[in-house]
C-alpha cells in the first residue's frame, strides 16, 4: 500500500521473454470505489493480455483489474484472494470502524515516527518506508485501508496464482488457502528475497 515500483527494483527476469512494466498508484478521486480505480489504472496497461502481479493491497487491486481487462495470468504476493482470507482484526474494523480512528496522519512525518521508535527492527522498517513509499497522503492511505478491510470478494478468481511467506505478519499464512509458500518470507519478501521470486516466476508465469 502507497509503495512506489522500486519495491520491484531486484526483480530480474530473462529479458528475452519477459517486458516488465510497472504501475504506480495515484491518489484517488473524492468518492471513487476500487472498482472505478483498478478501471483508471487498466488505461495505462497497453499490452494485450497481460500478467498482472501485485503486492499486498495491489494484489487485491490486480484482481479487480482482472475483472476488467483480459489477462493471461494473475498474480498475488503477500496479499489475499478473497474476503474470507482476511485476519480477523480486519474483519473486526470492518464492522466496528476501528480502522478510522488509526493516525494515518503520521505518514506523512516519518522522521518523527524515527525519533520516537524503540529497537533495531523499528529502525529500518521505518528507513524502509522512507525509501519505497510514494504517496504520503492521508487520504489515499485512509481510503485504501478502508477497500482492504470492506474488500468483498467471495471466491478466487480463476488463473490466480498466490504466493504467501510463512512469516507474514499482515496477512497470516493460517488464513490462506492454496498459495505458495515461501519459508521464511515476510509481508516485505518482494524486496527481501526477490532471488526467490527471480528463480521462480519465470516457471510460474508460463507454466
Amino acid at each position: 500500500m502507497a509503495a512506489n515500483a522500486t519495491i520491484f527494483e531486484n526483480i530480474k527476469l530473462p529479458e528475452d521473454k519477459f517486458k516488465i512494466h510497472t504501475l504506480e498508484w495515484f491518489v484517488p478521486e473524492k468518492g471513487m470505489s476500487l472498482v472505478d480505480y483498478a478501471e483508471k489504472m487498466c488505461k495505462k496497461i497497453l499490452q494485450p493480455n497481460p500478467v498482472l502481479l501485485g503486492v499486498s493491497f495491489g494484489g487485491m487491486l490486480v484482481q479487480e483489474m482482472a475483472k476488467l481487462i483480459p489477462v493471461h495470468k494473475v498474480i498475488v504476493v503477500s496479499s489475499v484472494k478473497n474476503k474470507h482470507e482476511l485476519p480477523k482484526r480486519m474483519i473486526f474494523a470492518k464492522y466496528t470502524k476501528v480502522h478510522k480512528l488509526l493516525p494515518t496522519g503520521l505518514v506523512n512525518n516519518v522522521e518523527l515516527l524515527a525519533k520516537y521508535a524503540f529497537g533495531e527492527t523499528v529502525t529500518k522498517r521505518l528507513h524502509l518506508y522512507e525509501k519505497y513509499l510514494s504517496i504520503r497522503d492521508k487520504y489515499y492511505i485512509d481510503w485504501s485501508i478502508d477497500q482492504i478491510v470492506n474488500w468483498n470478494q467471495e471466491v478466487p478468481l480463476k488463473n490466480t496464482v498466490h504466493i504467501q511467506g510463512d512469516r507474514d505478519a499482515v496477512f497470516p499464512i493460517a488464513n490462506i488457502k492454496d498459495c505458495i509458500p515461501v519459508k521464511n518470507g515476510t509481508h516485505t519478501m518482494i524486496i527481501h528475497r526477490a532471488r526467490w521470486f527471480n528463480e521462480h516466476l519465470p516457471t510460474i508465469i508460463l507454466e
